[in-house]
C-alpha cells in the first residue's frame, strides 16, 4: 500500500474539535466524523503551494472547480450534472438549513428517517418546521425502511421536503436503487421535494454501490436537491466547502436567495483548491483508504464476535461510522457516553442524539489507524465487562 495508514499522527494541540475537546488527555476520542489520516498528498501539496503565496483574500471559485466536480461524477457515479445546476456553500449543513428556508414556511412539516444525523434536526427546527420520523425498522443486523409508514406521513398535505441520508448516518445503509426508486416514487407521488445528503457517498464498501438519488430518473432530478462534498471522503471537513446540484431554475433561485440570507453563499480559496485537487488527483488514494477502513470494520465485526457478543453492531456498508447495540448494560445512552468517558477514557457518541430509535445504541467512528481501534476496542470490552456485571 502506497500510503500509510497506520501511521499515528497526534492531533492534540491543534484545537481540534475531536481531541481537544476532552479536559482529561488520556481520553481517545472516536466520536466527532472526521478521519485520524492525513489527507492526500495531493490535496496537502496544494495547500502548501497556496499559503506560500502569502495572501488570502477573497476567492471567485474558477470554471476548474465545477470541471473537477462534474468529471468527478460523471467518471465515478455515471451522473452527468449540469454546470448550472451547481450552488456551492460553506458545508452541507449550511445547505440543508438553507435549502429548507427555501422550500418550506414555518410550521410545514420536514420526513426524516430516524436514527438518523442529528444536525438535520436543528436545521428543520431553526426554520421553523416540524420534525416528521417515519423510523427505520431494525431488522437483525441492519435497517431497512418502513415504506407504509412513510407513504402515510408524505401524505400529510404539510409534508414538503424529506430529508435523505444516502448512504445513511448512523445506520451504515447504501441504498439501492430499488429502495431508492420507491422512497422517490412516494415522495414525488405526494409533491414531496427530496433533499439527499450524499456527503459519505464515497465511502461505500465491496459488494455495495452509491447511488446518487437524482441520477435515477429525470422526475426524480426535477424534485431533488443533492448536497455532496469531498470534506468526508477526504478528511477536508474544516476547509468547509460543499456544493448543492438542483436542476429546477426556480427551485435553484430560491435556494440561492436563502444561502444569501443565511450569509453562507462565500467560500474560502482552501476549500476550492482541495476540492479541485481531491477530485483530479485523490482518486488513488480514495481507493486505497478504503481498503483500509473496510479492514478496520472487519476487525471490529471480529472482535466484537469473540469478545463483545451481547454488543451487536450493524452491518456496515458504507461510512465509517459503526452502530452498536448497547441495550444489554440497561443505561440510557448519554448515561453510557458519560461513563465511558469517565472511567473508560474512551469518547462514543451517544445513539440517542440521532432521534429516540438511537437510545441504547452507540456511535463508533473508525477512520483511525488500526492501532487506535484495537486500543479503544479493548477499553470498551474491559468496561463493559464490569457493567454487565
Amino acid at each position: 500500500m502506497k500510503y500509510n495508514f497506520d501511521k499515528l499522527i497526534s492531533r492534540r494541540g491543534t484545537d481540534s474539535y475531536k481531541w481537544d475537546s476532552a479536559k482529561n488527555e488520556e481520553v481517545l476520542p472516536m466520536w466527532v466524523a472526521d478521519m485520524d489520516f492525513h489527507t492526500a498528498p495531493a490535496i496537502v501539496d496544494t495547500l502548501r503551494r497556496r499559503v506560500e503565496h502569502g495572501i488570502f483574500g477573497y476567492t471567485r471559485v474558477p470554471d476548474s472547480y465545477y470541471e473537477a466536480v462534474t468529471d468527478w461524477f460523471a467518471r465515478r457515479h455515471n451522473w452527468t450534472i449540469d454546470r448550472e445546476w451547481i450552488i456551492y456553500t460553506s458545508g452541507v449543513v449550511p445547505a440543508v438549513s438553507a435549502i429548507i428556508k427555501a422550500l418550506t414556511t414555518p410550521g410545514d412539516k420536514v420526513l426524516v428517517q430516524t436514527p438518523v444525523y442529528n444536525c438535520f434536526f436543528s436545521s428543520i427546527r431553526n426554520n421553523g418546521c416540524e420534525i416528521v420520523s417515519s423510523p427505520l425498522l431494525k431488522t437483525g443486523d441492519t435497517y431497512r425502511i418502513d415504506y407504509d409508514d412513510l407513504e402515510q406521513k408524505a401524505a400529510d398535505e404539510k409534508a414538503k421536503v424529506m430529508l435523505l441520508c444516502n448512504p445513511h448516518n448512523p445506520a451504515g445503509r447504501v441504498w439501492t436503487r430499488e429502495e431508492l426508486m420507491r422512497v422517490g416514487d412516494i415522495c414525488l407521488r405526494h409533491g414531496v421535494t427530496v433533499v439527499s445528503d450524499e456527503i459519505h457517498g464515497e465511502l461505500v464498501f465491496p459488494g455495495y454501490i452509491y447511488t446518487p438519488f437524482a441520477s435515477l430518473s429525470d422526475g426524480f432530478l426535477q424534485h431533488s436537491v443533492t448536497c455532496i462534498s469531498p470534506s468526508k471522503a477526504f478528511n477536508i471537513a474544516g476547509l468547509q466547502i460543499a456544493n448543492m446540484v438542483c436542476a429546477d431554475e426556480e427551485m435553484r433561485r430560491k435556494i440561492d436567495k436563502a444561502i444569501n440570507i443565511n450569509e453562507v453563499c462565500d467560500v474560502n480559496p482552501f476549500g476550492v483548491i482541495a476540492t479541485i485537487a481531491a477530485y483530479n488527483e485523490g482518486e488513488e488514494w480514495l481507493r486505497q483508504l478504503l481498503e483500509y477502513l473496510y479492514e478496520n470494520y472487519i476487525r471490529m465485526r471480529d472482535f466484537c464476535r469473540e469478545y463483545l457478543p451481547d454488543f451487536l453492531i450493524t452491518r456496515l456498508e458504507g461510512t465509517y461510522l459503526v452502530w452498536m447495540d448497547c441495550r444489554k448494560l440497561k443505561r440510557t445512552s448519554e448515561e453510557l457516553e458519560k461513563v465511558l468517558i469517565e472511567e473508560a477514557a474512551l469518547h462514543l457518541n451517544a445513539g440517542s442524539m440521532y432521534g429516540v430509535e438511537g437510545e441504547g445504541f452507540m456511535r463508533w467512528n473508525i477512520a483511525c489507524p488500526r492501532a487506535r481501534l484495537l486500543d479503544g476496542l479493548e477499553r470498551f470490552r474491559q468496561h463493559a465487562l464490569l457493567l454487565l456485571q
